[in-house]
C-alpha cells in the first residue's frame, strides 16, 4: 500500500485549503483513512478519520472547520479546511488501516501505512 499526500501550499489566514491523498496498491474502500499533522517541535496530531461506511470523525482542534471526505472512485480522501489559522501551520499526513475501529483513530499507533506529507502554512 501507497499513499501519496498532495495539494499544501501558503495561504493567509481565514483562507480555505484542500489537501488529498491517494492510495495505491490495494482496494481503497477497504480502508479506514485518517489525517493527521504535526507541527514543528510538537508531536503528532490527529486531525480526523473516515470509516471504510462513509462516517467521519474530528479531532477537538480541527471540529468545525475541517471536513474529510472520500471518493471511493478516485482511491482518494480529501480534507477541506476552512478558516484556515496560523496555528493550523503543519506537515499534513495521510493515514490508512484495514481495521476500521475507530475507538483507535486518534491513535498515531493505531495506523498501518502512512503517506510523506504535504506542508501547509497558514499566514498571519
Amino acid at each position: 500500500v501507497q499513499l501519496q499526500a498532495s495539494g499544501g501550499g501558503l495561504v493567509q489566514a481565514g483562507q480555505s485549503l484542500r489537501i488529498s491523498c491517494t492510495l495505491s496498491g490495494s482496494n481503497f474502500r477497504n480502508y479506514a483513512l485518517g489525517w493527521f499533522r504535526q507541527a514543528s517541535g510538537k508531536e503528532r496530531e490527529y486531525v480526523a478519520a473516515i470509516h471504510w461506511n462513509g462516517n467521519s470523525y474530528y479531532g477537538e482542534s480541527t471540529k468545525g472547520r475541517f471536513t474529510i471526505s472520500r471518493n471511493n472512485a478516485k482511491s482518494t480522501v480529501f480534507l477541506q479546511m476552512d478558516s484556515l489559522k496560523p496555528e493550523d501551520t503543519a506537515v499534513y499526513y495521510c493515514s490508512a488501516d484495514r481495521v476500521a475501529d475507530r475507538v483507535y483513530f486518534s491513535s498515531v499507533n493505531f495506523w498501518k501505512h502512512w503517506g510523506q506529507g504535504t506542508l501547509v502554512t497558514v499566514s498571519s
